[in-house]
């Protein structure tokens, strides 16, 4: 499991680069913009996710925690994998229940249950993208919740 988390985590410092960087700058999202990053979140946000593109302040907090503090322990959390490092364990726990409770319910909650111009129009694509920032930490917190992670099997 520990390669899976490997692999899902270095995904992740790619979407915080491709994604929640922009957010995170509040940068609008707009069709014709020159920057690349902005046109594939155009396409993303005016498809699926009407929240995103709205820019609310509070979401921009979330995503520029994302983009500029979770991807550093992205790259820690990739480290530690490799040489098997037990000291990630608690930055993991810490990650793991920020990103599920200050990330995951705020948004998922906004994206099922908010009004016209917020839930998304198609919960199963918007769960395709976003479901795995909920079920990765969640696993991880499972992965960690004991101490010396890297000394034995799950």
């Amino acid at each position: 499991m520990d390669i899976v988390f490997l692999v899902i985590f270095t995904v992740f410092i790619v979407t915080c680069i491709i994604s929640d960087s922009v957010e995170g700058l509040g940068l609008d999202q707009v069709p014709d913009s020159p920057n690349l990053l902005v046109q594939w979140n155009y396409w993303y946000a005016s498809n699926f996710d009407p929240l995103y593109q709205s820019h609310p302040l509070w979401l921009r907090f979330i995503s520029g925690t994302s983009a500029f503090v979770y991807v550093i322990f992205y790259v820690l959390l990739d480290l530690a994998i490799i040489f098997r490092w037990n000291w990630i364990q608690l930055p993991s726990v810490i990650y793991a229940t920020m990103i599920i409770a200050l990330t995951g319910i705020p948004i998922f909650g906004v994206e099922l249950f908010g009004g016209p111009g917020e839930a998304t129009p198609n919960v199963p694509v918007f769960l395709a993208f976003n479901l795995p920032y909920i079920v990765f930490p969640l696993l991880l917190l499972i992965r960690m919740r004991k101490p010396l992670p890297f000394t034995r099997a799950w």
